[in-house]
């Protein structure tokens, strides 16, 4: 086994490498003068099972053709397996046609990861599920609920919680963390006029004098979580919570963050914290490490990745 990294969360690919007992094999990514990516690989990677650790984050554009060019460049080494594991998949938002003229983008950013020669997908907590079918090639979707509700219940008392749905969309994925902690479930109704912007409409339960937990999976310009988190304070909820994915946080999300009724955000590191992110003071991050690890473990060696969430 060989595990590479690319740029963009390099903490978390060397966490991953220290879970296997395996050290990152060394490769040089770098940039020519005009901005073009280049690498090199710099270890015998012939007839190894490679993992290649690399989430599609900011700058999105940058770290996919990484991962593009890093995957070509292990397939004209022989590499005999490659998989492409990507804690955070850029582009996933735009997995249908909302309106007309407009593409599906996480269709042609799977097609460009086939193409470029990857043999199979680790990935976390996808933006919706059927993107798993947008690759012709086998694709392990993993959950960070396990890692969530292992520090729920060490950070958090369990006998007042609620945890709530920022959106219809994720019901789903709340109700899972719910049923593990034995918590009712709420939702919040909301509309979204534009993208980067929504309105609270409802909340749909009963939430006074509860400890609510928010549940998503991504947080970007951190609105939404922001005004669910006043919409339930404002239907008598004693405090607010919030377990998130992946923290994109563009643009002044940690400075709105910091500054709301939100008593703490959770986030794991599938993709790099920034300065900001480490030094606000409701803002926490837990690792993936040990999952992606073991998922990477299992997947080398044949076995059950499924069961890692039984």
């Amino acid at each position: 086994m060989k595990v590479v990294a690319g740029n963009s969360n390099r903490a978390l690919a060397e966490a991953v490498a220290a879970y296997l007992a395996t050290p990152l094999t060394r490769c040089n990514v770098r940039r020519f003068a005009d901005m073009e990516v280049f690498v090199e690989i710099l270890e015998n990677v012939r007839g190894e099972d490679v993992f290649v650790v690399q989430s599609t984050s900011f700058p999105a554009n940058d770290h996919l053709m990484e991962l593009l060019i890093i995957i070509d460049a292990l397939r004209r080494s022989s590499a005999r397996r490659i998989t492409a594991v990507m804690p955070y998949f850029g582009y996933a938002r735009q997995d249908r046609r909302a309106a007309g003229r407009t593409p599906i983008s996480a269709k042609l950013v799977a097609n460009m990861i086939t193409q470029a020669g990857a043999d199979r997908v680790l990935t976390l907590d996808l933006h919706a599920g059927q993107i798993q079918g947008f690759f012709d090639l086998p694709t392990d979707n993993l959950f960070a609920a396990p890692v969530m509700v292992r520090d729920i219940k060490e950070h958090l008392p369990l006998d007042n919680v609620m945890v709530v749905s920022p959106d219809v969309g994720g019901v789903v994925r709340a109700r899972a963390i719910a049923k593990r902690i034995d918590a009712n479930l709420a939702i919040v109704d909301k509309r979204r006029e534009r993208a980067g912007e929504s309105e609270v409409m409802n909340i749909i339960g009963e939430v006074e004098g509860r400890s609510c937990i928010l549940v998503d999976d991504i947080v970007d310009s951190g609105g939404t979580l922001v005004n669910a988190a006043d919409a339930l304070l404002a239907q008598g909820a004693k405090e607010v919570y919030a377990y998130l994915t992946h923290g994109v946080l563009s643009g002044g999300a940690v400075a709105r963050i910091s500054g709301s009724r939100i008593k703490e955000m959770v986030i794991t590191d599938s993709i790099q914290p920034t300065e900001a992110v480490r030094v606000a003071k409701n803002i926490r991050t837990i690792s993936i490490a040990t999952l992606i690890g073991e998922a990477i473990a299992r997947t080398s060696s044949e076995e059950s990745v499924s069961s890692l969430f039984d």
